[in-house]
């Protein structure tokens, strides 16, 4: 049965999202999401494309995107897949695929669901209980919109039409919203006997009460990894008696 043609946007922005085969983890430690990263600034150059919001979670990626003239959304993801997967692959010393064979995307056709995916995408990793507040979470665009930091962000559309404090108050609006969520890709909860189990293999003898300098970098891989692997902030701080602070602190 041939594949369903993606339909054209009229505004030739796009919400596209990337998940590993299988629901598999993409970004293991914090060198493949800067590397993600960093393709997708190459890219924006050779592809002239704008990227308007991005959220890099453990097994997906959302973008919110405007075609650049003559290069389709199809052109973009093959040039960063095939980079990411080929630095990925020589990396982690394995082969074969590492995304589902065919990105997802939806058209985005009017300034109301321009901004309701946008708020999606921002919101992503605090619906996770990743974080807290969006800009804490540093691989995604919050931190441009929210803070003023530098990124590979353009965000003069969305600021033009919210305005400075009209976009804070529209992101931190209380909401509902659901932009192309699918069962396959939705966070799994972790009950907190998985989550006990989880800490103690990955733990082990680095108790969080030991908490020192020396074991500090080990410990702050150990908790990107079981937050990665689905165990929420606030539970890990509970079953570990690690504070919110510390553990955010790993994250970035």
């Amino acid at each position: 049965m041939p594949r369903m043609a993606r339909k054209k946007s009229s505004m030739q922005i796009y919400h596209v999202m990337l998940r590993g085969i299988n629901k598999q983890q993409i970004f293991l430690d914090p060198e493949d999401n800067r590397y993600f990263i960093g393709l997708l600034k190459r890219y924006k150059v050779q592809c002239g494309y704008e990227i308007y919001a991005y959220c890099l979670m453990g097994n997906h990626v959302h973008l919110l995107i405007r075609e650049g003239d003559g290069t389709s959304t199809g052109d973009i993801f093959r040039h960063i897949g095939s980079a990411f997967v080929y630095w990925y692959n020589i990396k982690y010393e394995r082969s074969g695929h590492l995304f589902q064979d065919r990105f997802r995307s939806e058209s985005v056709e009017d300034e109301a669901y321009l901004l309701t995916v946008f708020r999606y995408i921002l919101m992503n990793p605090v619906k996770a209980g990743l974080c807290a507040r969006p800009e804490q979470y540093p691989y995604s665009s919050a931190e441009e919109y929210l803070d003023g930091k530098d990124g590979i962000t353009d965000t003069a559309l969305i600021r033009g039409i919210l305005g400075e404090e009209g976009l804070k108050e529209f992101v931190f609006r209380e909401n509902d919203d659901r932009c192309m969520e699918i069962d396959e890709i939705s966070r799994k909860r972790v009950t907190d006997e998985e989550a006990r189990k989880m800490i103690e293999r990955e733990l082990g003898s680095i108790m969080p009460a030991a908490g020192k300098a020396k074991e500090r970098t080990t410990l702050n891989a150990s908790i990107r990894k079981l937050v990665h692997a689905g165990i929420s902030i606030r539970q890990l701080s509970r079953l570990t008696g690690l504070s919110k602070k510390i553990i955010e602190y790993a994250l970035v």
